[in-house]
């Protein structure tokens, strides 16, 4: 007998309330069990996670959120997902596997956020607050809270969790802070709007929306070292699985740049119109980029270097996440061993 009868017939029989509430947890986990490799795409402007099987690419549902969901950041463990929902104030813990969205605690302003590599750390970029606020990862309690001049917009950490990076997207500076501490240790301009940040090769690289190039910082020092040049408009940066290759979302031009992983040269261009935000790589080597500008997401080739399809979203997709079980692939983070397997 499947489940649906089965909780008709004990209505029917009128069983006892919590027999109804365990049979229709039932049927909630048999809805969500067969989808174990799930796609989250952030729906900034729609208040909602949409949610695709990553091999037939078909929409399962949509998870309605409070106001504005910008990024995502999944657990050390594995098990959950995080949405922050900036405007609502709110941090959403979806399960990583069924997609189901389990609890969620008040958390200021959570435009940006990511774990530290080991773990211990959990830190929030609050773009509208102008703050900086470190929590404790195991509790979610406020260890430090730094103000900031102005805009916080994106992060990434050292390689040992000493120091968070955060771009100051509307004063044109980068700024490293001590994440035990919360000292702001030093503050240096980069140009004009950065955004994503990511450890590279014991550089920092930023990069700067309001121009034409990925600024290089010397992450000791502060010091701008180079300017790596590209397509208009830089926004973020990310890693490719095999830890070979770099791209760069240059969301302004509609263009993605892959970069040589040791000269950080550009080596190959994909035209990607409608806003290449942030990007994924699922198991088959396909590129999946959330287009800002046209609610879709685009499936690329980077072989080939061409899209192979879009996927309909809800409007301004954002962030994006696969559970394909190996979180730090998917966030601008450090350059540190692959966690394993949870």
């Amino acid at each position: 007998m499947t489940f649906a009868p089965l909780c008709r017939s004990l209505r029917h029989a009128r069983a006892a309330g919590w027999l109804v509430a365990a049979c229709a947890s039932m049927t909630l986990l048999s809805a969500g069990a067969h989808a174990e490799r799930l796609a989250f795409v952030l729906n900034s402007a729609d208040a909602s996670v949409s949610e695709y099987d990553i091999d037939t690419h078909q929409e399962i549902r949509r998870i309605p959120v409070l106001r504005e969901p910008h990024h995502t950041a999944p657990t050390p463990d594995g098990k959950y997902l995080l949405v922050g929902d900036t405007s609502g104030n709110m941090l959403f813990f979806l399960d990583a596997q069924t997609g189901a969205r389990v609890k969620s605690i008040p958390i200021a302003d959570p435009y940006q956020l990511q774990f530290s590599p080991d773990g211990k750390f959990f830190t929030v970029a609050g773009l509208a607050r102008n703050q900086v606020d470190i929590y404790d990862a195991s509790d979610f309690q406020l260890l430090h809270r730094i103000h900031v001049d102005a805009m916080p917009s994106h992060m990434n950490y050292a390689p040992d969790s000493s120091v968070v990076y955060v771009s100051l997207q509307d004063s044109g500076k980068l700024t490293a802070i001590e994440t035990a501490t919360g000292k702001v240790l030093w503050t240096t301009d980069v140009g004009s709007t950065p955004a994503g940040v990511l450890w590279h090769n014991d550089q920092i690289l930023v990069g700067v929306m309001g121009t034409d190039y990925v600024a290089v910082v010397d992450p000791a020092t502060g010091h701008l070292d180079r300017k790596i040049e590209m397509a208009p408009g830089p926004h973020n940066l990310f890693i490719s699985p095999d830890h070979k290759q770099l791209y760069v979302t240059c969301r302004v031009s509609g263009i993605i740049e892959r970069l040589d992983w040791n000269t950080l040269n550009v080596v190959q261009s994909y035209r990607v119109p409608g806003g290449p935000d942030d990007i994924v790589f699922a198991p088959d080597g396909k590129m999946w980029a959330t287009l800002r500008w046209r609610q879709h997401v685009a499936i690329i080739d980077p072989v080939a270097g061409t899209i192979t399809e879009t996927i309909r979203t809800g409007r301004s997709p954002h962030g994006i996440w696969l559970n394909t079980n190996q979180p730090s692939l998917h966030l601008s983070m450090a350059d540190r061993p692959v966690l394993p397997t949870p």
